[in-house]
């Protein structure tokens, strides 16, 4: 985000996601700093827009395409899920960037792509317009990335002989947690992607994301010159 201005005041009005609202960003000057503060215009009228729309108050909830299905369909389910792995991710990387790591540029990106996914998984192919589905066509780069990144650390990391249990510090552990969630995330998708209604990159995504995720939380252990603990069977 810019920095704001150094007079007093400044507004920009820009479109709001789908729904045709108007939003203006005001920036106020105080003593504190700056702080932000939203409007919307809608037919002349000025308010504030409200986080609640009181449309999914009977268990219905719509998709980008303008579907309204039960709550507990695989396509919110799966949104759903995607949304906790982002949060799950948000609170390792909270974590790393205490302790320094420099890979914490590449959790945002994630969380970012995540975005991208929850868009393809909210557009059922078999409802969506052309305009639709180039909107919310989903990359091949991500993954592309994500093995860059993977090859990268590896490369750092001793062989692994064992299984290892989810340890090494507050960081690796909390990325351990991040892989299992996206996981069950790929299993929610998996269904989705296999029924044609979502791209089979998302699902791909979600598969070499959780590799990532180990990786990495292998790799702040090293760093953070914390031992992983090792399986070992009990007699």
């Amino acid at each position: 985000m810019a920095t704001p201005p150094t007079y007093g005041h400044r507004r920009r009005t820009t479109r709001a996601g789908t729904i045709g609202i108007c939003l203006t960003v005001s920036w106020t000057r105080t003593s504190l700093g700056y702080e932000r503060s939203y409007t919307s215009q809608t037919e002349g009228v000025s308010r504030t827009p409200k986080i609640y729309t009181k449309t999914g108050d009977k268990g219905f909830s719509s998709t980008f395409t303008g579907e309204r299905r039960p709550k507990e369909d695989q396509v919110f389910e799966a949104l759903g899920t995607t949304d906790e792995l982002s949060s799950a991710i948000g609170l390792a990387r909270e974590f790393c960037f205490d302790k320094g790591h420099t890979f914490t540029c590449q959790l945002d990106k994630i969380q970012c792509v995540l975005q991208d996914v929850g868009s393809n998984i909210a557009t059922p192919r078999s409802s969506a317009r052309e305009s639709h589905k180039k909107r919310t066509k989903f990359s091949p780069q991500p993954v592309a990335d994500l093995e860059s990144w993977i090859d990268a650390f590896t490369k750092e990391l001793p062989p692994l002989t064992n299984f290892i249990l989810p340890s090494g510090g507050k960081s690796s552990a909390a990325l351990h947690i991040a892989r299992t969630v996206c996981r069950r995330a790929e299993r929610s998708v998996s269904p989705i992607v296999r029924s044609g209604e979502a791209d089979a990159e998302v699902a791909i995504f979600l598969n070499r994301l959780s590799d990532y995720l180990f990786t990495v939380a292998r790799y702040a252990a090293l760093k953070e010159g914390n031992e992983e603990k090792i399986y070992t069977r009990l007699e």
